[in-house]
């Protein structure tokens, strides 16, 4: 028997297949840009940050919003591939002396340790004993820890990989965000149309608002603490008389900036002024660098408290669990994911509390 559907059914059905089809055309949209994720991450977070002193040199450059785009994107690429060109040029100006290292480790072994490696405390008489079994036998000193060994091997290689991977979204980011920037507000435009569409002229500019704060605080928060580390580092680095004081600095800033952290420049330098005999600069370097790095742990929220306008509980929540979910642009992302919740909970609870009007 044949049935017909009455126009209401009809419509219902009409309205699931029109959902599904725009369902899946997200979920494709998602594949195809979710790359980009983090390229769009960085172009949001510097074209919010320096919408203001781009304005103000478009205004002194009597409106050539090209040409200031453009000395944007120079300097702070400038800024930003400072650090990982001085890490690259590092790396090629010991190549040659660590392949002859290699070519001489096979033809005649290990080289002895160091003296003031076996003379560490506690330590010294292990390591060396572990380093004559490796002379003597490595095949057989080495069997049973492969996996320990392919362990530190490929954590070095996806750290390594992983910063040089920040370091060119960073960089692509600025230059996208030079794009952003000289468009101006027309670049605003579909997203604020959007949101007004979707929840009224006025819940759509508290909610747009509301993630600009967000992205502004923790952009002055994440950025001014790593530029005011760096600065600080230079400072103990030129004291300490250590070599390449203002290329270190611009290491700290960058692994600041990606959320690593500074201990990561100051041990190594520690180390290695305790090696040159210098007692006396090591311990203020521990000292320094100690201090630093409870300053920088403290100065972050600080920042970005008193950068937001949203309430710091909110921002700190967002920072801490997007970090831990996604990494340095998780940060971001959490910080505007809460933003946007904080804004649309508020909004919902203002309009439950509005007393209907009565006929």
């Amino acid at each position: 028997m044949n049935t017909q559907f009455r126009p209401g059914s009809r419509n219902l059905i009409e309205t699931i297949l029109v959902l599904l089809l725009l369902l899946g055309l997200l979920l494709a949209l998602y594949k195809v840009l979710h790359i980009f994720f983090g390229v769009l991450t960085f172009a949001l977070i510097f074209s919010v940050s320096f919408h203001t002193l781009f304005e103000k040199m478009v205004l002194k450059m009597q409106g050539r919003r090209k040409l200031v785009a453009i000395v944007y994107a120079i300097v702070l690429v400038a800024i930003i591939a400072l650090p990982v060109t001085y890490i690259i040029s590092a790396i090629s100006t010991h190549m040659r002396d660590i392949v002859e290292w290699i070519n001489d480790t096979r033809q005649n072994g290990l080289p002895p340790l160091p003296s003031w490696l076996l003379s560490i405390p506690y330590l010294g008489p292990d390591i060396n004993g572990y380093w004559q079994s490796l002379r003597e036998n490595p095949h057989a000193t080495i069997v049973g820890h492969e996996r320990q060994v392919g362990a530190v091997i490929r954590d070095v290689i996806s750290s390594g990989a992983g910063i040089i991977g920040a370091a060119l979204q960073l960089i692509i980011g600025i230059v996208v965000s030079a794009f952003f920037l000289v468009a101006g507000e027309n670049a605003v435009t579909p997203v604020r149309s959007a949101i007004q569409h979707l929840l009224g002229k006025k819940d759509g500019e508290e909610l747009l608002e509301a993630t600009i704060m967000a992205i502004k605080g923790v952009s002055i928060g994440v950025m001014g603490t790593a530029f005011i580390t760096g600065i600080v580092s230079w400072i103990g680095f030129a004291i300490g008389g250590v070599p390449f004081a203002l290329g270190l600095s611009a290491l700290v800033f960058f692994l600041v900036l990606i959320q690593i952290g500074p201990l990561v420049i100051w041990i190594p330098v520690m180390v290695w002024m305790f090696t040159q005999g210098h007692p006396g600069t090591t311990l203020f370097l521990v000292i320094y660098g100690a201090g630093l790095q409870v300053g920088e742990a403290i100065l972050k929220p600080l920042l970005i408290a008193k950068s937001g306008k949203l309430p710091f509980l909110v921002l700190f929540i967002g920072v801490v669990g997007g970090l831990a979910a996604w990494g340095f642009t998780g940060i971001f992302k959490g910080a505007i994911i809460m933003a946007v919740f904080y804004t649309i909970f508020n909004s919902w609870l203002a309009g439950k509390s509005t007393p209907e009007p009565t006929e």
